[in-house]
């Protein structure tokens, strides 16, 4: 959590001197001050982004239910508040709540902080670093192997060529499982709703598949899209962008020549989805629940010939929930797929914050 800044919100009027703001203001933990009537009289603007606040309300019962404790007992309490990062899907602000009670309880104050985060963030660290030692074997351990029948031919030209061919295979596909571990682990690392804006979804579709179609040209697949509604998001647009253009990516790989794309986008609600259909594989039922585990491949063997990684749909279901959304999948074996990407809208988040 940074610094408190002076955008944080007061209602008037104040029943505590100003230095006392001040000194909140400066407090590294988000904070919220609440008045007999639950009313807030104070809130860091880290408790709007975190959705904590509504029509100056708290939102929470756990929090509620903690600064009412400490009301009745004239002590501080500590507790753990879950908070959902949207509307849908399984992202949630895990956060540590110290609550205690300020002029003989006719005031409550609530520090808030994300050391639950940190702990989680850890553990997942600590799986991903041992998948990622499994994982890296593979394609080293082939480089290895190639080298040394380079060697081995080295007085065969045409031997050579194909051994180098095969070298420079493995050694793309190193370097896109090297690209997409670091994707992940920044993903992970970071908030995108903390310094989030608003972003055009139609302008993001654009930005995606101008990144993929060279590949898609090349593999003699078509892309194309619409633009008919007008609809933004709120978040981060470069983890956006590198979503949308795996979904996109992973349809190329399953796509077979002379095929299509097809990207759409439309409003359920308070919700925004952007859809990417492709003409390809499809993929069978027993699998539609484990594609987006890191490292799950549905045919491993086409992954191979691809350069596909196993980390592209866990990096899209890592972003969607980071940014309170979800993704979701439908496929027929021959027919199929359509990824479906769900993010809350810019007006749904802007009414909540």
């Amino acid at each position: 959590m940074g610094l408190v800044s002076s955008e944080s919100s007061r209602v008037d009027p104040l029943p505590l001197p100003a230095i006392v703001f001040e000194i909140l203001e400066q407090l590294e933990e988000d904070v919220i001050a609440v008045d007999i009537t639950d009313a807030t009289i104070f809130a860091s603007e880290g408790i709007e982004r975190l959705g904590i606040l509504r029509e100056n309300k708290v939102q929470s019962p756990q929090l509620l239910a903690l600064i009412r404790v400490v009301r009745r007992k004239q002590s501080m309490q500590i507790g753990m508040i879950e908070m959902p990062r949207g509307p849908i899907g399984e992202g949630k602000h895990e956060l540590t709540a110290k609550v205690l009670p300020l002029m003989d309880g006719n005031l409550v104050l609530a520090l808030l902080s994300d050391e639950s985060e940190s702990q989680r963030i850890h553990e997942i660290r600590r799986d991903f670093v041992a998948n990622i030692s499994h994982e890296l074997k593979t394609p080293i351990g082939a480089l290895t192997l190639l080298s040394e029948a380079v060697l081995g031919a080295k007085d065969d030209p045409v031997e050579i060529v194909r051994f180098a061919s095969r070298m420079q295979t493995e050694a793309n596909r190193l370097t896109n499982l090297v690209q997409e571990i670091i994707d992940l682990s920044r993903i992970q690392d970071s908030d995108p709703l903390q310094d989030a804006r608003e972003i055009i979804v139609s302008d993001l579709m654009k930005e995606a598949i101008d990144q993929c179609q060279i590949k898609a040209e090349s593999r003699g697949v078509s892309i194309s899209f619409n633009d008919e509604i007008v609809a933004s998001v709120w978040g981060d647009k470069d983890q956006l962008t590198v979503a949308l253009q795996n979904l996109i990516d992973n349809a190329i790989n399953y796509s077979p020549e002379n095929t299509k794309i097809t990207l759409t986008s439309a409003i359920q609600g308070e919700i925004v989805e952007i859809s990417v259909s492709d003409q390809g594989i499809g993929i069978p039922e027993s699998d539609l629940e484990r594609v987006f585990e890191r490292f799950y491949r549905v045919d491993p063997a086409r992954s191979r010939q691809t350069g596909g990684t196993g980390l592209g749909l866990s990096i899209v279901k890592h972003i969607a929930a980071k940014h309170g959304g979800d993704v979701r999948v439908w496929s027929t074996l021959k027919i199929g797929s359509t990824f479906t990407l769900m993010l809350p809208s810019h007006t749904s988040t802007s009414e909540e914050i």
